[in-house]
């Protein structure tokens, strides 16, 4: 796979040190210099999603879809954190971070680097993927480019399907500027009346959400919606004369808080909802070319400040072209599908029903997702205990999950077959919570233990927990996993889970219920690492004793892969072990606030970041130490401030050396990929790597080791 550049990365955007100011003098490990800024750091793992849309040769719509990624990332991050940003500024905050840079510095730098991401976006799109989707018969165009024919077609498809959806709404003249919905796109349209020779401003929804944002006609030919609205504007605006108009689409605030205080968390979450829809404007993307006019009055309308508004070339909402990447059929122009496989353990003999408890009696049992099937294992493991009529309680959280989950249904019928079943709801998941507020609704109808956590804490553990009678006593069967309990997301995230009947770990989790729906504070847990007590303390121990283990004759290792980190006093306890000759190699998915290669500091950390097909989403915390096993544990937290403070989460520790094996042996692919990964330099700049040699590919590597076992099982 060819490289792609590097692109300027942090160090350039940043008020961070430069490298050679910094080895010029000794640093605490409190000095800012030694901090990446979260939310440029974040700003740079988008640019690597869109290296990935840049990438020739990547298959076509795969690159198409790194294209609508990049833009719903970007999304969310104006919707919460740059939102959050300008929040800070407008109550006269200066909320600094351990990179000590100020809000309105991070504004800046945020604008400067989006536009320059934006612009590389808009001409490879215009310039590459648009013009080889059209080469392979997917084409995307302007009502003006169609046929004579497809235009006959057009014109009935909205005179039947669009005009009556449309709703016009004119500005001024005694109108006030109208609300505008969060991410919705619009045209501004400045109308002339020639019998009384004024003019007004007037604004068009394009119902993308009901119609979908493309018309298709002729195939695989498809028309922007927003297009055919502007080429009917006569027919919306009869005896009107047309001056000028161009698209704009807003993005408001969505973030909120809820009181440590509320009474009902169901109800304060379902009105903060409501004061969602009405969130302070945070960014405007106007089409690049509108007129000043219109420009200066969107501006003013929307009481923003000439920063929040950004200019966009070509196709707005490139988010949208989901619908482009679900046009059916091209298998050539997509990545080669992947079928998830049966765990061995889990795979029953031809006619007989798997026995997932007694799997696990016989032993622990890793699943790595997507590879291996979310189905086959841990929707099989609920619908067993379900029926089993030795199971007495099912308690599982619940933190993000597709409509069309069966497990939530299947606590649904284990309360009506008399078990106890408990289901932890998070409803403040971000974008989730209308979702899991209807679950909640429907399982607490059902007869299910329904609890919402705590105002103060969101509760992101992730396991679940079967309590079955067997012989005189019961015994715990457990799942704990890094990703959500979503079939739909487990195709696509890659992330672990662990089977385990271990006693001690199973009387952890049904503490950590317990602290969940009753009123307890757990004295001690006896193996497993629960955020907000336990979890920091447990990973700085393992680093500080990693520290002292280390010697040149009896090198020490750390390794870790997650999505983010943040928390600074996990980074000054990495630094401490560099400093003391540790070697630390860190695979860290997003946002990275510690600083690699400083000498005497952090000269013997490497920090990667792999992006590739599948979301890289599991964490693993590895410690080596001469003489002992290696440590290693699998969870829900990431090293920041809210997964360490602000969160339940739950990290297991693996004891069974035939997962651990698993488990370095994913570290160790992760940290040779040289097809999909990039090297974090001391300056903040990400390389992508060069393949010397063989090149490797963590996921394309477990795709095939994983078909190749199903094989051989086959056989």
């Amino acid at each position: 796979m060819e490289p792609i550049e590097a692109q300027p990365g942090l160090g350039e955007a940043s008020t961070a040190t430069a490298p050679s100011a910094i080895e010029e003098r000794a640093l605490g490990l409190e000095d800012p210099s030694l901090y990446f800024n979260r939310e440029l750091s974040w700003v740079d793992f988008n640019d690597r999603v869109l290296q990935l849309a840049e990438d020739a040769s990547m298959p076509l719509l795969e690159r198409v879809k790194f294209c609508a990624i990049w833009e719903s990332n970007l999304d969310e991050f104006f919707m919460v954190r740059v939102a959050n940003l300008h929040d800070q500024i407008e109550a006269g905050m200066d909320v600094r971070g351990a990179d000590g840079i100020g809000p309105s510095e991070q504004i800046d730098a945020i604008r400067k680097m989006v536009l320059a991401q934006r612009h590389r976006l808009t001409r490879c799109f215009a310039r590459e993927l648009r013009p080889a989707l059209a080469e392979h018969g997917i084409r995307i165009i302007a009502p003006s480019r169609a046929t004579a024919a497809e235009r006959e077609q057009l014109r009935d498809v909205f005179a039947r399907s669009i005009f009556p959806v449309l709703t016009p709404l004119a500005i001024g003249l005694g109108r006030p500027f109208p609300y505008i919905s969060n991410l919705s796109l619009s045209l501004a349209v400045i109308l002339r009346d020639p019998d009384q020779d004024t003019e007004v401003l007037a604004r068009v929804k394009v119902p993308k959400e009901l119609l979908g944002r493309f018309v298709e006609i002729g195939g695989a030919s498809l028309v922007p919606l927003e297009d055919l609205i502007a080429d009917n504007l006569d027919a919306l605006f009869p005896g009107m004369e047309v001056i000028d108009y161009s698209f704009f689409r807003v993005t408001r605030d969505t973030d909120y808080d809820v009181s440590d205080e509320a009474d009902d968390l169901l109800q304060a979450v379902e009105e903060e909802l409501r004061r969602r829809r009405f969130g302070e404007v945070v960014r405007i993307e106007v089409e690049r070319g509108m007129s000043p006019r219109l420009r200066d009055q969107l501006r003013d309308a929307m009481w923003i400040d000439e920063r929040q508004l950004y200019e966009v070339g070509g196709l707005l909402d490139m988010g949208d072209l989901w619908d482009v990447i679900a046009v059916s059929g091209f298998t050539e122009l997509r990545e080669p599908p992947h079928n998830p496989v049966t765990p061995l353990r889990l795979r029953a003999d031809e006619g007989d029903e798997t026995d997932a408890f007694a799997a696990v009696r016989e032993g622990d049992i890793l699943v790595h997702h997507p590879y291996d099937s979310f189905t086959n294992s841990v929707e099989r493991f609920v619908e067993q205990a379900v029926t089993d009529p030795d199971v007495l309680a099912i308690k599982q959280t619940v933190y993000r999950t597709s409509a069309d989950s069966p497990l939530v249904p299947s606590l649904i019928e284990a309360a009506e077959r008399g078990k106890q079943a408990v289901c932890m709801v998070e409803l403040k998941a971000r974008f989730d919570e209308r979702a899991n507020i209807r679950w909640a609704k429907k399982l607490e109808e059902a007869g299910v233990h329904v609890v919402y956590g705590l105002p103060a804490l969101k509760s992101h553990a992730k396991c679940i927990l079967i309590v079955r009678r067997e012989g005189d006593g019961v015994r715990h069967y457990a799942h704990i996993g890094t990703g959500n309990y979503n079939p739909r997301t487990a195709r696509i995230y890659s992330d672990l889970g662990l089977f385990t009947a271990d006693p001690e770990i199973g009387n952890d989790i049904a503490e950590m219920f317990n602290y969940l729906t009753g009123y307890s504070r757990p004295r001690r847990y006896r193996k497993v690492l629960v955020a907000p007590f336990n979890l920091q303390a447990g990973i700085l121990r393992e680093i500080e004793r990693t520290m002292e283990a280390h010697s040149p004759e009896r090198p020490a290792r750390i390794r870790m892969k997650m999505n983010a980190l943040l928390d600074a006093p996990s980074i000054q306890a990495l630094y401490r072990a560099s400093q003391a000759g540790v070697r630390i190699e860190l695979n860290v998915r997003g946002i990275c606030a510690l600083r690699p290669g400083v000498p005497d500091v952090s000269e013997n950390i490497e920090v990667i970041s792999v992006v590739g097909r599948f979301l890289e989403h599991s964490r693993i915390y590895c410690f080596e130490r001469s003489g002992e096993a290696e440590r290693v544990f699998i969870g829900s937290a990431d090293l920041m401030p809210r997964n360490l403070y602000n969160r339940v989460e739950l990290v297991t520790p693996i004891e069974d050396p035939r997962i651990r094996a698993q488990l370095l042996d994913i570290l160790d692919r992760s940290l040779a990929d040289n097809a999909n990964a990039w090297i974090l330099g001391s300056g903040g700049e990400w390389t992508r790597r060069r393949p010397d040699g063989r090149p490797r590919s963590l996921q394309r590597e477990l795709v095939e080791l994983h078909e190749a076992r199903a094989a051989e099982a086959a056989i």
